[in-house]
């Protein structure tokens, strides 16, 4: 079984969608990755900043999950990042109310020791240069690293991007952000794009219309699994990358074939973690219902035909 880091921001969020709103609850990328990681049993370790405002129960119930948190680093007299954000009516669509890097202005990720030698590396979406500080402390090259980026870092930091890019196997962004980043409407158009800048593999996420796998002229579409109710789209992209790098750690297996049904996986969880707010649905998900819910995907796309 591989070794799993995950880079990206451990943070407090505030969120209003047509169903409620919260107050200041978890989110961050390196949490739903972590969380998504953790259904898999793989050894997780997380990577990020917090200040002296954020709650050791958080950090206790990181580490009950078996998601190693020694990478995260505290600053006592700082502020925890925050961001706050109004969902749509569509749930596709959002507003960004409030941002506050706080602590996360001027984040210089350290790795732990224990974790330099890990097989696969998750890059969260933070500033390139501070995924290529990562990557510059392995102490050896990992089997597989997994970038996702914005278009945000496409509008300030596109040289540093492109830098970070050559220097990756798979990037995960959304269809607008490959669309941006490669100058091409046709996904498939864009895919062929953005492999010319590195990565061997293109996931480009549709939110509920799933998502697709591109490699070298091969291509693999998951769909999502359509959902009675929606409460909170905010870390489903984080939650299916989570489930997407665990399952390759659990398995071992990069080929195209295996991620195949990483995809699926990480679809799998992505559908968990919006029925509640914030991290709660992933914090109290059971094997049984994760089981029970890729026996749904089987069935929703498995067919037989007969080709004459």
């Amino acid at each position: 079984m591989s070794k799993l880091l995950a880079v990206g921001t451990v943070a407090f969020d505030a969120i209003e969608t047509p169903f409620g709103k919260t107050d200041k609850i978890l989110g961050g990328s390196g949490t739903f990755v972590g969380l998504a990681a953790s259904q898999f049993g793989v050894e997780t370790g997380v990577v990020s900043v917090v200040g002296g405002d954020f709650p050791q129960s958080y950090i206790d119930m990181m580490n009950s999950k078996g998601i190693n948190t020694d990478g995260v680093e505290i600053i006592k007299e700082g502020k925890t990042f925050f961001w706050s954000g109004k969902y749509h009516n569509d749930m596709n669509s959002r507003d960004t109310l409030v941002t506050e890097l706080n602590v996360l202005e001027h984040f210089s990720p350290v790795v732990p020791e224990s974790f330099k030698d890990s097989d696969i590396v998750m890059l969260g979406n933070l500033h390139p240069l501070t995924q290529a500080s990562v990557l510059d402390q392995m102490s050896k090259k990992p089997k597989l690293v997994v970038l996702d980026t914005m278009n945000f870092w496409m509008d300030i930091a596109l040289n540093d991007l492109h830098d970070v890019i050559k220097r990756i196997d798979v990037i995960t962004i959304n269809d607008e952000e490959a669309r941006q980043l490669s100058g091409e409407y046709s996904l498939v158009n864009a895919a062929k794009k953005i492999h010319e800048m590195g990565p061997k593999y293109v996931v480009i996420k549709k939110g509920e219309h799933g998502a697709l796998l591109f490699n070298e002229g091969n291509m693999f579409y998951a769909p999502a699994l359509p959902l009675a109710e929606v409460f909170d789209p905010t870390g489903a992209g984080d939650t299916f990358a989570g489930g997407f790098c665990g399952f390759l750690a659990k398995t071992g297996d990069v080929s195209f074939e295996n991620m195949k049904n990483a995809i699926i996986y990480g679809s799998n969880l992505a559908s968990f973690c919006v029925e509640k707010f914030g991290t709660q649905r992933m914090e109290e998900l059971s094997k049984d219902e994760v089981t029970e819910r890729l026996l749904a995907f089987k069935q929703l796309t498995q067919f037989d035909i007969e080709i004459s």
